[in-house]
């Protein structure tokens, strides 16, 4: 699809969600290799478009059930970066007050209501969140995001089917980068592609180029339309590719070198730049979008950086919805 097909202030939209998400992972490996954060983390570096422009298509109060590797689809959806590092960092100042840390950033109110550290456990969940709008009539939206070794496991099949059975408001966004942990997509599935799957449980599926943004957001929004519309599910096999080992610390050396070459020439963030350029947005003001972006996240590290730990006694808050102990 070409860029003159989406409007040009949306493909500015996701670029200011782009360059967040872009400097914020930059700066979280950049703090790790120098020791001033320990962490576990899974670097989102090539799949940055993709999560900017599948947010772009949503509103604010539409609901995200996202996996660990999920920074990109956090920063996308509006959590605010202050509370989001702090969480990372396992402050109280964080999301969760530092409970739950990178492998379980929940946010709700930016719609963000879980991260699972279990590969493919989000996506039950989301047909369940997609039911009790349904039953609700509150016309929400929820999209699930997950990578293509979540689609060999049985909770994708089970999520998949029960929310065709019941014509669900769910998107089921699969960004496939090709790996799960160490192995290639092509060893563990007996299909050439995730996107057929989803039509043989009857629901509305494509395949797309998840690194381009027009086509990327195009097939969002027609997917939040279907939804909303109440015509029920759709399955989107994002493509994509990630620059990095599967966590941070993995030299990645089971991606053959002219792969992940190929891919890195093709990096979707400056692609997108020139394409914008190529609508003749300026240069200083995509310049100023990353200024603006480097500034927040510093914000954010230093405001992670200087809160405190969170308090044994948070150990027994919000376990319960009416607190017991003090």
């Amino acid at each position: 699809m070409a860029t003159d097909t989406v409007d040009s202030t949306v493909l500015l939209e996701i670029y200011r969600r782009t360059a967040r998400i872009y400097h914020a992972d930059c700066k979280f490996r950049q703090m790790i290799s120098t020791g001033e954060l320990a962490i576990v983390y899974y670097p989102v570096r090539g799949q940055e478009v993709l999560a900017a422009a599948m947010m772009t298509a949503l509103e604010h109060d539409d609901y995200l059930v996202t996996i660990y590797r999920g920074l990109h689809d956090q920063i996308a959806k509006g959590v605010p970066l202050k509370p989001l590092w702090a969480e990372f960092a396992g402050k109280r100042t964080g999301t969760c007050c530092g409970k739950g840390g990178p492998m379980h950033i929940t946010h709700p109110e930016s719609g963000l209501m879980v991260t699972t550290g279990i590969v493919g456990s989000g996506i039950p969940i989301a047909t369940g969140l997609g039911l009790a709008s349904q039953l609700a009539g509150d016309g929400k939206v929820t999209v699930c995001s997950f990578g293509d070794g979540a689609t060999n496991i049985g909770a994708f099949h089970e999520g998949v089917n029960l929310a065709s059975l019941w014509n669900l408001p769910v998107i089921f966004l699969c960004q496939n980068n090709r790996y799960g942990e160490h192995t290639k997509f092509e060893f563990t599935s007996t299909t050439e592609t995730v996107a057929e799957r989803g039509v043989a449980y009857g629901i509305r599926s494509v395949r797309v180029d998840g690194n381009d943004a027009a086509q990327m957001y195009a097939a969002a929004r027609e997917a939040v339309e279907h939804a909303r519309a109440g015509h029920g599910p759709t399955l989107i096999e994002a493509m994509t590719f990630r620059f990095n080992g599967h966590v941070f610390g993995d030299p990645g050396k089971y991606i053959p070198k002219e792969e992940l070459e190929a891919a890195m020439a093709a990096d979707p963030v400056p692609r997108l730049r020139e394409q914008l350029l190529a609508l003749d947005i300026s240069p200083s003001t995509l310049d100023d979008i990353d200024a603006q972006a480097v500034q927040e996240v510093e914000e954010a590290a230093a405001f992670a950086l200087n809160s405190g730990q969170p308090e044994l006694r948070e150990n027994r808050l919000d376990v319960l919805s009416e607190e017991i102990l003090g």
